[in-house]
């Protein structure tokens, strides 16, 4: 694209921000393009939520027929073909990359270019070294998995989460780095396929209290161990890998994976020649209008140092493309759902009670057993609980926590609840089906003026 022209919106990535900001420009009547170095998509539906959840329910089927709660109603299940469910994932992938991104392109009517994007200057933007001419600029190039500089990592042939879902035969035994989302996703998915499984690190470390205990007692009832300690060396002990840990202890393992954490994908576009700041960890600094210290560039999902979900970052991506186009939007994160897809699955929405009173609230929270919920009891699944977090001179409901088979379909009630500006007494009083999960918010707002228990239905 050298025929002087320059286009409205240059976007660098084809993940969850980028196209999102592609198609919102494009609405606009913008002229966009997309610049892709690899496959086409980002992390989301190649490496990210796609692959890592149909293995997921994969796995949690295969626990489901191993360990149901109906003598009366026998199941079973046999070994694992894992190259099949690859496979099947990989399909998966391959018919949402076409369906939800190149022909969304072609749909919306941008460009997908493919090449590696370079800054020059300021103003210059370079692909596979050709000058691309835009009036503003996105970096929506995501993030990657980190792998600490530890002593003797280097020697051991660790996984991260991506290359462990391309394994075409099963450890018999895996050590997992990190107690964080992604950390205890895989945990689990290997120990519900038939590997034994450990797990070094504090298990969510941000949850409510209440709930990550629940949660690491489901994992040890299904026979994974957990360490909450910190990995600080490894070493190659013949066929094995070990793992030593801060407290002295060490753990033994065919493979190891390390998940702790993600940094950004930036590295190849020279953001000092553009003048663009990060942070210490290396994420690009975006102001509440999703713009860089460059004028002209805008930043937005998990390149910059927001929280790290695909609506985020299709959300950050919406504002900078319209803000780029001469709106003043912002991303307002009030009542962020979040959602672990373990078994059961940790899912919040707002504030925890920590943030709540390191942001000045004066709380009163409740907490409410499944073991008091129909749902669960009818399930027989009581593992887990709902929280909520309120403010105590208002009675605003500032946040609902849950440990819950389907606790993340809470959350979608739990947050618009928060961003109407529901109080504990509107949630108690408003309907809510019998025998729905959900229906366990509506019993937990009711402890905050009646802590007897209650009839099933009442």
């Amino acid at each position: 694209m050298t025929d002087g022209n320059a286009l409205d919106l240059a976007v660098i990535g084809t993940g969850g921000a980028a196209m999102s900001a592609a198609i919102h420009a494009r609405l606009e009547g913008a002229s966009v393009v997309a610049i892709e170095s690899g496959v086409l998509g980002g992390t989301c539906v190649n490496v990210g939520c796609v692959p890592s959840k149909t293995l997921l329910a994969a796995a949690h089927a295969r626990h489901a027929a191993l360990a149901s709660p109906f003598p009366g109603a026998p199941t079973s299940a046999s070994m694992v073909d894992v190259s099949a469910l690859v496979q099947q994932k990989d399909e998966l992938v391959g018919v949402l990359r076409q369906t939800k991104y190149a022909d969304i392109a072609d749909a919306y009517g941008f460009g997908v270019l493919h090449g590696a994007a370079r800054f020059a200057d300021p103003r210059t933007l370079h692909v596979d070294g050709q000058p691309l001419r835009a009036s503003s600029y996105l970096i929506a190039t995501g993030a990657a998995p980190h792998i600490p500089a530890l002593p003797g990592i280097e020697e051991v042939d660790h996984l991260t989460s991506t290359t462990a879902m391309e394994l075409t035969e099963l450890p018999t035994s895996l050590v997992v780095i990190g107690g964080g989302y992604v950390g205890m996703e895989q945990a689990q998915l290997f120990a519900r396929l038939g590997v034994a499984v450990s797990i070094v690190g504090r298990l969510a470390p941000h949850a409510e209290p209440e709930l990550s205990s629940e949660l690491r007692d489901a994992f040890r009832s299904e026979g994974i161990t957990v360490i909450e300690d910190r990995a600080i060396s490894f070493a190659r002990r013949h066929s094995a890998v070990e793992v030593s840990t801060r407290s002295g202890r060490t753990v033994v393992a065919e493979r190891v994976l390390v998940a702790t954490g993600r940094v950004p994908r930036s590295d190849q576009l020279d953001l000092v020649a553009a003048g663009i700041a990060t942070d210490d960890r290396g994420f690009i600094r975006v102001d509440d209008r999703q713009r860089t210290t460059n004028p002209a560039v805008f930043a937005a999902g998990d390149v910059t140092a927001a929280p790290q979900y695909v609506y985020v970052a299709a959300m950050a991506g919406r504002v900078a493309a319209r803000n780029a186009l001469g709106h003043r939007d912002r991303v307002d994160c009030t009542g962020l759902p979040q959602v672990l897809f373990t078994s059961p699955q940790l899912a919040s929405a707002g504030l925890t009670e920590a943030q709540a009173i390191a942001a000045g609230h004066r709380c009163a929270c409740r907490y409410l057993s499944l073991a008091d919920v129909p749902r669960a009891i009818a399930n027989h699944d009581t593992r887990g609980g709902i929280k909520i977090v309120a403010d105590a001179d208002s009675g605003k409901v500032l946040g609902v926590h849950a440990l819950a088979e389907t606790a993340g379909e809470l959350m979608l009630a739990a947050t618009y609840a928060i961003t109407a500006g529901f109080t504990v007494t509107q949630l108690a009083d408003i309907w809510a089906p019998y025998l729905t999960m959900a229906e366990g918010i509506r019993l937990t707002a009711n402890l905050f003026r009646n802590e007897l228990p209650t009839s099933c239905c009442a």
